[in-house]
């Protein structure tokens, strides 16, 4: 099984880490994996966005044009990449801070509340890991557990708080579905 995914939003949001945290996951998870950033030209506070693929087989390009699925965190970034998305392929956004709503009626949309959810845990920029945290439970793509260890990987720098506050945050966009139709 072979997923596309993006993740779009402004510098800062913790774009390009979600994208590393779902790379080194699949690679734990023995999967292929590709990754491929973009940056704007301001990094913090201008636009970001990433390419994942991870897949049993291995990966022919890191370029991304029509993702399976896509993770949106800001109004600009759903403008921009909801066109691409494959029919019948996935968008979660978060709608704490975007206010239109998607449009297209051939995928998948899930609006996840998530800096609301980031804030009432005690930090605003967690909010990328409920967002990772949701798309695994609904794809099924990885484990909980590894994507845990994988952030583990990726902020070798950071505190255990932190590291365990990330933790709270992918268990609580994990368990967010329970409700959704």
């Amino acid at each position: 099984m072979t997923k596309e995914i993006i993740i779009s939003g402004f510098g800062g949001q913790g774009v390009v880490s979600s994208g590393i945290i779902l790379a080194y996951a699949g690679l734990i998870e023995d999967k292929h994996v590709t990754f491929f950033p973009s940056y704007g030209a301001e990094m913090r506070g201008g636009t970001a966005n990433c390419s994942v693929v991870v897949s049993g087989e291995p990966v022919a390009s890191p370029i991304v044009s029509n993702p399976d699925i896509v993770i949106i965190m800001n109004e600009p970034s759903l403008t921009r990449f909801e066109p691409t998305v494959k029919p019948e392929g996935m968008l979660l956004y978060n709608k704490t801070l975007i206010k239109s709503q998607p449009k297209r009626k051939d995928i998948t949309v899930i609006p996840i509340e998530a800096n609301a959810i980031a804030e009432e845990l005690g930090q605003g920029r967690v909010a990328n890991m409920v967002m990772l945290g949701t798309m695994i439970k609904k794809t099924g793509l990885l484990s909980l557990e590894t994507l845990k260890n994988a952030q583990r990987k990726r902020f070798t720098k950071a505190n255990e708080e932190q590291l365990t506050l990330n933790d709270k945050a992918l268990e609580k966009g994990y368990g967010l579905l329970e409700n959704f139709k």
